[in-house]
């Protein structure tokens, strides 16, 4: 199914995205890309397609701009910039509740690396809204201070070999106070690059989204 490109203003920026809704979608995912990636990224992508497979919309979208992603491709400071990956996120949350297409669909969150704690930010910001949230060799760490706040039901994923993102993840861990669980991968290194460790993150996200977004 081919998507449909949408534009969503936040702030002074227009912000690209793919939004795929199956026939009698039963939620919606938003994916929050991590470290230098973007909506193209294939890892995301892959995932994606196995939620809509599963009757679950997705939306990949880019949180920076062209012309911010330049920049931080220079620098590699925006991806880190927590606050303003958050506050762009809220605003897509609240188009997706404001869009006739997506208005009745229970929201999901999908966050890899630095946009997991993104993530995490805008599910304790739109507490009543985000349902379920998955973290994907995520960096929750980066968001310990505001992870009391997180009521959606929160997986985290994280690779076997990852063992220097395994202990961010156990401290974030403690610090959640919603239904949450932890995963570790066996085999897998941080990227998931690894023969079907992938397949197995797309599992277990779309066996907690297919639960948590009814």
């Amino acid at each position: 199914m081919e998507p449909d490109v949408v534009k969503i203003k936040v702030g002074k920026h227009l912000l690209e995205g793919n939004l795929n809704i199956p026939p009698k979608a039963r939620g919606i995912v938003l994916f929050a890309h991590g470290s230098g990636s973007s909506r193209h990224s294939p890892r995301n992508q892959f995932v994606a397609k196995v939620l809509q497979e599963k009757g679950l919309a997705t939306l990949l979208i880019d949180l920076l701009s062209a012309e911010e992603e330049r920049e931080d491709e220079r620098t590699g400071e925006l991806r880190f910039n927590i606050p303003m990956l958050t506050k762009r996120l809220v605003e897509i949350v609240d188009w997706l509740v404001a869009n006739p297409e997506t208005c009745a669909l229970k929201i999901g969150l999908f966050g890899a690396s630095t946009g997991a704690a993104a993530a995490l930010g805008a599910a304790a910001e739109r507490v009543k809204v985000v349902k379920a949230l998955v973290s994907r060799g995520g960096r929750p760490d980066l968001a310990i201070p505001i992870l009391s706040g997180v009521k959606a039901a929160t997986l985290l994923i994280v690779g076997g070999e990852d063992r220097e993102v395994i202990a961010m993840n156990e401290e974030a861990f403690d610090h959640l106070e919603c239904e949450k669980k932890m995963v570790i991968v066996p085999h897998a290194t941080h990227l998931f690059e690894e023969p079907g460790t992938l397949e197995e993150v797309a599992r277990l996200a779309q066996s907690w989204f297919s639960g948590h977004l009814r």
